[in-house]
């Protein structure tokens, strides 16, 4: 982490802006924009991109991940201009945070990964880019997308202490944590050899 030189109430502040940034459920406005009913009643009922991809949209898929992704990122750069860096550190946490455990749904949001990877891009954009090309890496080998999300987590710590962002690796190591504990159902199937792989319609 970077020095704390903020006041307690400017961080409070971004903490909050970028919770409440981060917990637009951009997948589901997505799907009711294109007309492709309640995320949550298709597939695995999750709001990312994985699974507006089982609705058959490329399109409505590309967009929400673009913009969840954007929103992690939003909220880092938003806090680094105005604030500084340790707001940037905050309100990137605070928007993955967001995502995951969103209030407009009960707590019930997606597993974060375009967020993480949008959140990383824009606080050491070396390590999302290293975060990023892991997780192609390992769908292209795997074709399972939460194995690459999870070895895309794992690693990030690894690559922000290896790239010489020392500041970032404490708070990837953080949002590793949570996108483990959101993974946890997948890791269960993955185990149990049911996982789906990329490109089918079913599955979490």
């Amino acid at each position: 982490m970077p020095a704390i030189e903020s006041a307690w109430t400017l961080l409070v502040f971004w903490a909050a802006a970028g919770y409440l940034l981060g917990s637009v459920p951009f997948g589901l406005v997505i799907t009711r924009v294109f007309g492709l009913g309640d995320l949550r009643a298709i597939g695995s009922g999750n709001i990312g991109a994985t699974n507006v991809l089982r609705t058959g949209s490329k399109s409505a898929a590309a967009a929400t991940l673009i913009l969840d992704s954007g929103k992690g990122a939003a909220a880092v750069l938003l806090a680094r201009g105005l604030a500084g860096e340790d707001a940037a550190q905050i309100a990137g946490l605070c928007a993955f945070l967001g995502h995951c455990f969103p209030v407009w749904l009960r707590f019930q949001g997606g597993k974060g990964v375009a967020t993480f990877l949008g959140t990383l891009l824009a606080l050491a954009w070396p390590v999302g880019l290293a975060a990023c090309a892991t997780w192609l890496a390992t769908a292209a080998i795997a074709r399972i997308s939460s194995l690459s999300a999870l070895v895309a987590a794992v690693l990030s710590p690894l690559w922000a202490a290896l790239l010489g962002r020392g500041e970032t690796v404490a708070l990837a190591a953080a949002l590793a944590v949570v996108v483990l504990w959101r993974h946890r159902e997948n890791i269960a199937r993955m185990r149990a050899g049911t996982e789906p792989r990329i490109g089918r319609r079913r599955g979490g």
